[in-house]
């Protein structure tokens, strides 16, 4: 079968990649348990560094938003989709035009195409808890309506909207995934306003300094690498019958605050490791922070059998055996 991943050469989409090429079975279009043989990855930039050598694995360079670019990308042969490319929050923020254009567009793009096809293919959505804001309850349940106060937001949960409508009319398989803030991200920092949260880890783990920009009481809903991994895999497994007519489910988490974050650090890393990270406040940053909703309980996510890390040193733990080694070349 083949698998496109979208945003493909970017941690999550690169990581996702290298568990398909090591455990390489998904459901097909039939809905059959079937050997993934071939996986594009498809992004803005080309994978730096690269991706593995691997003659399953082909690369293709586009905008997401290029009509004729997703037409050549997904075709009849194509089963499964993770869409996972999108301007993250900041920057969408910043550059309206870009998140549209990106997030909103490119979605509907993407959907399009596959409704194109000869079949219904089974597609991932990589949605977000940024759906959330204003005003929210403490604890976010199932039922709560998404509200969100951003731009990012936004063009997630209209994806989510189209999800759903798309796999009512039979167009796709559809799939939507509100992911926590995923930390600890391995690589450079990026424009998200969540950002912070993996810097503050893992750069001081890696021996060189943090800037954080929020308060020490600001906390995220989080979740790690691996495990954001192992729940888009389960969900592109899961029976249509396992989501009903809404396709998407607040991803199991954990609520940690930059405080507990930094005590974690210490644990891991000792008081040298925590000594390097300081404070440097941004206003617009805590804004956006501030807005997202960082308590949730996740009934729907826990019975279809998405999982969450035990705690904050599950986290780090998760960092230190996964990517720390590989950190040290993002700073040669």
């Amino acid at each position: 079968m083949k698998v496109v991943v979208t945003g493909g050469t970017g941690m999550i989409g690169r990581k996702l990649i290298s568990s398909l090429l090591a455990t390489p079975e998904l459901t097909d279009r039939d809905g059959n348990k079937s050997e993934v043989t071939s996986i594009t990855a498809f992004d803005v930039m080309p994978p730096d560094p690269p991706l593995p050598d691997d003659d399953r694995l082909s690369v293709v360079t586009g905008e997401i938003s290029d009509t004729g670019a997703i037409a050549s990308l997904i075709g009849d042969d194509t089963d499964a989709v993770f869409h996972l490319a999108a301007v993250v929050s900041a920057q969408a923020e910043e550059d309206f035009d870009l998140g549209m254009r990106v997030n909103l567009d490119g979605t509907r793009i993407i959907l399009e195409r596959c409704r194109a096809l000869d079949h219904a293919p089974r597609v991932v959505y990589a949605s977000s808890v940024a759906a959330f804001g204003g005003e929210m309850p403490d604890v976010i349940n199932d039922t709560v309506t998404p509200n969100p106060q951003t731009t990012y937001g936004v063009t997630k949960v209209i994806g989510e909207y189209l999800i759903d409508d798309y796999s009512r009319k039979g167009f796709i398989d559809g799939r939507a995934l509100r992911l926590p803030t995923i930390v600890v991200r391995p690589g450079r920092p990026n424009k998200a306003a969540s950002t912070w949260a993996s810097s503050i880890m893992r750069e001081p783990l890696a021996g060189h300094s943090a800037v954080c920009p929020v308060t020490e009481e600001s906390k995220m809903w989080m979740l790690s690498p691996r495990r954001v991994v192992e729940a888009f895999r389960h969900a592109q497994v899961l029976d249509s019958d396992a989501w009903g007519p809404h396709r998407v489910v607040n991803l199991p988490g954990i609520t940690g605050s930059v405080t507990e974050s930094l005590q974690a650090l210490s644990r891991a890393g000792g008081n040298s490791a925590r000594a390097l990270v300081s404070f440097e406040h941004d206003p617009f940053i805590q804004d956006i922070v501030d807005g997202w909703a960082n308590t949730f309980v996740t009934p729907r996510g826990d019975a279809m059998g998405f999982t969450a890390d035990a705690d904050l040193d599950e986290i780090v733990s998760v960092f230190l055996e996964d990517d720390l080694e590989g950190q040290h070349a993002y700073y040669e």
